[in-house]
């Protein structure tokens, strides 16, 4: 059978994104489920329990070549080539007062972020929920009530903060490294361990999800 390329893809990455991308495939390889070959999970491979593992390390013409392959038999193995990247849909949308705003909405009809403003321009509204995609995944989670601080090394340029609100409800906020909030979950829970099963259904969720504009007929209300 001759050699068939599923996905091959080619990019620059920083440090951060790239320890983003391999905990993605460590996480997978751990709990024995289909580990995601590019950053939207629209393909994924389910290796075979045993592989076999080539790392080699090269230079040539003043470039290094840090190589890291796996080998099983096909048989033992499944490639999805058309998987399910999320259970989630960011929607686009202009609010009653002309602003855009976008918010993440699960399969089951929940807001589980949101952008929180609003936005004049609906490519700044684009680029908001660029970053939510690109920095989510990574974000190091913190407890903002104890005065943690995320880690240096790997993260993104973006941190999970759980905080309190006045109402004394758990929240939390993805805030960037620039001090912006680029997305919270809008509204409060009733414990911490429900509010980090919220931001971590964005975590698994943001990537991969697509953008939608709601029709004409649909009738968006603006966030509060």
């Amino acid at each position: 059978m001759p050699e068939e390329t599923v996905h091959e893809s080619r990019k620059p990455r920083s440090r951060q994104a790239l320890a983003t991308y391999f905990r993605r495939i460590a996480r997978a390889l751990g709990r024995g489920e289909p580990v995601p070959v590019d950053d939207a999970g629209t393909v994924t491979v389910d290796p075979a329990a045993e592989q076999e593992v080539e790392v080699e390390l090269e230079r040539e013409d003043g470039t290094v070549h840090f190589e890291v392959e796996m080998e099983w038999p096909e048989a033992e193995g499944e490639i999805d080539d058309d998987a399910a990247a999320s259970k989630a849909t960011f929607e686009l949308y202009a609010d009653n007062a002309g602003d855009w705003r976008w918010r993440l909405v699960h399969d089951n009809g929940n807001i589980i972020a949101d952008g929180g403003g609003g936005y004049s321009d609906k490519r700044d509204a684009t680029s908001g929920i660029e970053s939510v995609q690109r920095n989510a995944p990574g974000a190091h989670v913190i407890d903002a009530a104890r005065d943690e601080e995320a880690p240096d090394d790997g993260g993104s340029n973006a941190t999970f903060e759980l905080f309190r609100d006045k109402a004394d409800d758990h929240r939390w906020r993805l805030v960037h490294d620039n001090g912006n909030i680029i997305a919270d979950g809008g509204q409060g829970y009733a414990s911490k361990q429900k509010a980090k099963q919220g931001l971590n259904s964005v975590k698994s969720n943001a990537p991969g999800a697509a953008v939608e504009e709601p029709g004409d007929d649909d009738e968006a209300t603006e966030e509060e």
